[in-house]
């Protein structure tokens, strides 16, 4: 089984941007774009929705506090209570240290596994290139055809009016 992509190359960001509004304007769904630094305005012109990474971050560093408010009070009050000055075995300001960092630690963790299981990015993975040099001096769109609405000729078309130098069909197998 093989996947079929449409890859066009561009000269510049303005000409990447026009690309790409083009043909989300005419209906198809972009894959995805490469290019050699972030530009300004890219995620808006795909569509992209807001990123979850920090709600995943919240989640883990509430789960970081709490596992640390546990573990401290767990080890002082019941396993091993100790008489220090007077002072009662739950005392708050001794946990803060502990606390912030097992959050700031859980929050981390999480953020990098979210990441890495979102993007795909596990031990064994190989990357799609689509185009030598994509990611290093090359502005590339990449459309995927995934059923029959999909109009090679029409998105050629649209990828030549707005600016594109090289087109060609890329055809890749699936992973097994």
């Amino acid at each position: 089984m093989s996947r079929e992509f449409l890859v066009a190359t561009f000269r510049d960001e303005q000409s990447l941007l026009t690309g790409v509004r083009t043909v989300r304007a005419r209906g198809f769904r972009i894959y995805d774009v490469y290019a050699p630094y972030p530009v300004h305005g890219l995620d808006e012109a795909m569509g992209l929705r807001r990123s979850r990474l920090p709600v995943a971050a919240l989640l883990g560093g509430m789960a970081g506090l709490a596992s640390a408010v546990a573990l401290q009070v767990y080890t002082a009050v019941y396993d091993w209570p100790l008489n220090v000055g007077g002072k009662p075995e739950n005392s708050t300001l001794a946990f803060v240290p502990i606390t912030f960092e097992l959050t700031v630690l859980f929050a981390g963790l999480t953020i990098v596994a979210a990441f890495l299981l979102r993007s795909r990015l596990f031990p064994g993975a190989r990357a799609l290139q689509f185009q030598a040099g994509a990611t290093d001096d090359v502005f590339a769109l990449a459309l995927r055809r995934r059923d029959e609405a999909f109009d090679p000729n029409e998105a050629w078309r649209l990828l030549e009016e707005s600016g594109a130098c090289l087109i060609r069909y890329v055809r890749q197998r699936a992973r097994a």
